[in-house]
């Protein structure tokens, strides 16, 4: 889901399906309407499907999943040739701005009475999915990437830290403070890295500011200006360079193996994370995760939208699902299954889902604290080329990670790398 910065597993080339798969069958007394739905990774959404057909027969509903990058890149590629996309097509938080500069070629929401359901979400997720001073509404909201921190217990414990969740938040108010807890992690445990990845800490700490790589005033470059993205950047790369990361991008190989083996000791987790730990895990390392507070309370990492493609045949139909998906009760349903976190306060507040634990992160109340965290996360503004230049600072912590760069070289590079991209 929502899955923000976050890279999907393969790198595969979109999937262009030919048109008539796309637009349903014709003909015959029995025939159906073919409606495909295609995201990037998984967001729950089979069981969901099965139950849509059952109680609407005249529909069949097909998934198309896609990595991150390749199913954003496939959509921009099939809006300009017209043909291609599916009919609900999820788009991430980062893209929205990009996609919202073709807004012609989506579905005007507001066309069904999207805009009676706008009381659903928190106003700034409903406002991220707007364009034309609210008229146009572009997509309905899925989740949003409430931040916290997963670590492992067992770890810590070899270090002589805290194990208790509220001691462990305790010891890093600010991200400064997670820094020093990193060198007494390491100071004291050899054989594993005290987080996943300087790109992973970065994106969480970048998050929690209201602007990154683009001013909010005029859109304009402003990463060279903005103390938030050096701050950001300083202290990930900090942590990376001193060697205390394990190298891994999330859900990569590596990245499964090294959470199978306990390679590291904690990950910045937005809630929809904590389900691909535990499948990346495994049953053996069931109860030695925990969750606790991420250092500054709170952040938003990844949050999608479900948008219809104007070249779609069917629109009405393929809005009709888009606005079930994104309902209060199959948005609840998704959380208390998967762990996804809904953008909609009345089901975040739910009791059933405040009161929900996970027995694989230590019983952790897992629907208090991420429920806390929406409650107090703030966006940050994405700039209409966001998707353009965050790539160049992530690639430039792998750099410092891998000790081909000093921060300072990395940096500049980063910077240089992105103002090339916007000019």
């Amino acid at each position: 889901m929502t899955r923000g910065l976050l890279h999907r597993a393969a790198t595969a080339l979109a999937v262009v399906l030919p048109l008539a798969l796309l637009t349903g069958c014709a003909g015959g007394d029995n025939a159906k309407t073919t409606l495909t739905v295609a995201t990037y990774g998984e967001f729950g959404y089979e069981p969901l499907f099965a139950e849509y057909e059952a109680t609407h027969p005249g529909i069949e509903v097909k998934s198309r999943v896609t990595d991150f990058d390749s199913h954003h890149r496939g959509l921009a590629t099939q809006l300009a040739a017209g043909h291609g996309a599916a009919d609900v097509v999820a788009v991430e938080e980062q893209y929205l701005p990009l996609f919202r500069q073709s807004a012609d070629k989506f579905v005007n929401l507001a066309e069904f009475g999207a805009l009676d359901l706008r009381g659903q979400w928190v106003p700034w997720k409903w406002e991220q999915g707007v364009t034309d001073g609210g008229r146009v509404v572009l997509g309905l909201g899925t989740d949003m990437g409430g931040l916290a921190m997963c670590y492992r217990r067992d770890l810590f414990a070899r270090a002589n830290l805290p194990t208790d969740r509220a001691e462990v938040a305790a010891l890093w108010p600010t991200w400064e403070d997670f820094a020093r807890v990193a060198d007494r992690f390491s100071a004291a445990v050899t054989d594993a890295k005290f987080a996943d990845s300087a790109g992973t800490i970065y994106a969480a700490i970048l998050n929690q500011a209201e602007e990154n790589y683009f001013a909010k005033s005029d859109d304009s470059f402003s990463a060279d200006r903005n103390p938030n993205v050096r701050r950001a950047f300083d202290i990930a790369g900090g942590i990376g360079a001193k060697g205390q990361t394990a190298r891994v991008t999330t859900y990569t190989q590596p990245w499964t193996v090294a959470i199978k083996q306990g390679a590291f000791a904690t990950i910045a987790c937005p809630a929809w994370l904590l389900k691909q730990i535990e499948d990346a895990g495994g049953a053996e390392n069931a109860g030695k995760w925990d969750v606790t507070t991420v250092p500054g309370n709170a952040g938003n990492q990844g949050g999608s939208f479900l948008t219809l493609p104007r070249q779609g045949a069917h629109h009405r139909e393929a809005y009709d699902l888009a606005a079930w998906l994104t309902a209060p009760a199959q948005q609840k349903r998704l959380f208390l299954r998967d762990g996804i976190l809904p953008s909609q306060p009345a089901v975040y507040q739910d009791p059933d889902v405040v009161g929900s634990t996970n027995a694989y992160f230590s019983n952790a109340p897992v629907g208090q604290i991420f429920a806390r965290s929406a409650d107090t996360l703030r966006p940050n503004y994405r700039g209409l080329r966001d998707a353009e230049v965050r790539p160049k600072f992530g690639q430039a912590l792998g750099r410092v990670e891998e000790g081909k760069q000093t921060l300072e070289q990395a940096w500049a590079q980063a910077l240089q790398q992105a103002s090339d991209a916007v000019r």
